[in-house]
Formats: structure tokens, C-alpha cells, sequence
């Protein structure tokens, strides 16, 4: 019995110093910092700007291919990008968001089809689950026990040694500790991934292929609950939610069905876009979720004039500037 006793002490004793390595010393400045400080900046933004405010909010396809420089003024709305990465997890992303949103205001999801289908694990095993366990452990444990004590033990022996190569590198050179996650204007748009610079890309472009998720696996997806949660809470606050197509290779039409699936997802608040997305593969920078420079901007004018009606909202013209720049997009 003596011995049981000292191999369960040994056990927790060895849990705990886990547990604590991963909370309180390890730290991924490097990889995970720029996250952190992306959403603590367009979160900062949105605190700022004067409601009622539209807020976009997706990964990273709201931040490249949606620009919130053009949606806003032809909506006469403040307007900040809320986009940082697909694979934060939703519960997570809403979480810090609820306090930044209120009655009046609109957010327009046009998120990634793959964020409706990932399966409970995934939801809790992304980079947020250590930027968590690291960072904010008290909005850890208010988002459930299932996922305080996935992100507990999130820590593996890779991500130890990655966490001490990154947080030596950081000492060696400060200005390491924090990376730009993304280049972005005032209200988070991501910026400067123009056609130029999308040239070297061109041939990794061609090779990618991703299937949608079929529309039977997109309504019963774990991420849609997700969303339909936090539907659940705005609704009572005050504030609008509406749906939208994220961007897409055109040479890979969508399913007939996913339309009516995403727009019974939102209640019918959704934005049916004329093209649904899709855009042909030299419009894209270097993923089928990021819009080069040009093509955001038509791309945004085309969202502006879609939600304008859906607000009740006369579309203003766009500036000059994004007339000029969305005559490029090829």
C-alpha cells in the first residue's frame, strides 16, 4: 500500500511540475506571441471605435480578403477586421469578443467552410489551448472543464524544446520577441499582398486543392454549434450576426446544397454574393482563403453593396482609391 501511495505522490507530483512548466516558464514568444498580440490589437481597435460598428469576423480570409478601409465608409459604419488565423478556436475568439460587442452592432462571419466541420478535439487542441494554459487561464476555465483540461495537457515534448529555442532566441534578440503576425492598416485589414508580390506564388497556387466539407457535415459540424452559441447570445444583446461566403478557387465550384446549409446555420441572415466566393486562382495571394490586394478591394466593394440592403443602408460609392485598385484584380 505504502508503495501504491508513493507511485500516486510521484504521479501527481510529476503532473503538477507539467502542468506548471507549461503555465508558468515555457513560452512560445516566436510562434505564438504574434497571435496574441493580433487579437489583443484589433480587439484594442474595436474598444476604440464608436457604435454602432461592423465587425468582420472569420481566420484569416477576413483578414486578407476583406478590407475594412472599403466595407465601412460605403456603409457610413465604423468598421474593425476581427480576422487573425483558421484553427483558433471559436469558443475561444468569441469569448474575447463578447465584451466588445454591443447592442446595435453587426458582425459578418464569412468564415472558413473547414471551421464549421472540426470535430470537438480539434476545437480544443489549436494554438489557442497553450496561449491559454500560458496566458489567461481564469477565460480558460469559464469556457468548460473539457476544454481546461485539454489545453492542460496540450503541452507535448516538441513544443518544451520549440518553447526554449523561441524564448532563447527572444532574449538573444529582442526585437524577435514580437514578430508582425501580419502587415495590417488601423482597423486590422491585412495589407500589402498585392499582385507584385504574389508572383513567386503563383506556381504553389496552382497546386492546391481543397474539397468543402459537404453540406450534411457543415450543419452537424462542431463548429457550427459553435456558432449557433453564440447566435444564442447575440440575439438577446442586441446584435446582428450575419453569414457569408468566404473566398474560394473558382475552378472548384461549391456544392448546390451549401448555400441553403450556411444560410440555415444563420437563421437566413446571410449575404448571398453573386459569385459566392469564387474568385479565379491568379486572384489569390498565397492561399485559396487570401485575396491578393486587388481583388480584396473588389471583393469588399461587392460586400459593402450586399449588406448595405441587408442594414438598411444606402451603399455610398466606393473612394476613388478602391475603384482604382479593384480595376486591377485580373
Amino acid at each position: 500500500m505504502r508503495k501504491l501511495f508513493a507511485l500516486l505522490a510521484l504521479l501527481l507530483a510529476s503532473l503538477g511540475l507539467y502542468g506548471a512548466l507549461f503555465a508558468l516558464v515555457l513560452n512560445r514568444p516566436l510562434d505564438l506571441g504574434p497571435l496574441r498580440e493580433a487579437i489583443a490589437y484589433k480587439r484594442a481597435a474595436a474598444a476604440r471605435t464608436d457604435r454602432p460598428k461592423l465587425v468582420i469576423f472569420a481566420g484569416s480570409n477576413a483578414l486578407f480578403s476583406h478590407s475594412c478601409a472599403i466595407i465601412g465608409p460605403m456603409l457610413d459604419l465604423p468598421c474593425v477586421n476581427a480576422g487573425v488565423a483558421m484553427g483558433l478556436g471559436l469558443d475561444y475568439q468569441f469569448a474575447l469578443w463578447k465584451p466588445r460587442l454591443h447592442a446595435g452592432d453587426t458582425v459578418y462571419m464569412p468564415l472558413e467552410l473547414q471551421q464549421y466541420v472540426v470535430t470537438p478535439t480539434e476545437a480544443r487542441r489549436g494554438p489557442d489551448a497553450a496561449i491559454l494554459w500560458r496566458h489567461d487561464r481564469a477565460l480558460l476555465l469559464s469556457l468548460g472543464p473539457a476544454r481546461t483540461l485539454s489545453a492542460a495537457f496540450s503541452g507535448t515534448a516538441e513544443s518544451g524544446i520549440a518553447s526554449l529555442v523561441e524564448m532563447a532566441a527572444a532574449d538573444l534578440r529582442p526585437a524577435l520577441a514580437h514578430p508582425a503576425f501580419a502587415e495590417t492598416d488601423a482597423q486590422g485589414d491585412g495589407i500589402g499582398h498585392d499582385l507584385a508580390h504574389a508572383a513567386a506564388n503563383r506556381a504553389f497556387l496552382a497546386t492546391l486543392h481543397r474539397p468543402d466539407p459537404p453540406a450534411a457535415a457543415i450543419i452537424g459540424g462542431y463548429g457550427a454549434r459553435e456558432v449557433a452559441a453564440f447566435l444564442g447570445w447575440a440575439r438577446p444583446a442586441g446584435v446582428r450576426v450575419i453569414g457569408g461566403w468566404p473566398t474560394e478557387f473558382a475552378d472548384h465550384p461549391p456544392d448546390p446544397l451549401l448555400g441553403p446549409a450556411l444560410v440555415r446555420i444563420y437563421g437566413g441572415d446571410f449575404l448571398r454574393l453573386p459569385n459566392r466566393g469564387r474568385y479565379g486562382r491568379d486572384d489569390f495571394f498565397d492561399s485559396q482563403d487570401h485575396l491578393v490586394s486587388e481583388c480584396q478591394a473588389r471583393h469588399s466593394i461587392a460586400v459593402a453593396r450586399g449588406l448595405a440592403p441587408m442594414l438598411g443602408r444606402a451603399a455610398r460609392m466606393p473612394a476613388q482609391e478602391a475603384i482604382s485598385l479593384a480595376s486591377r484584380c485580373p
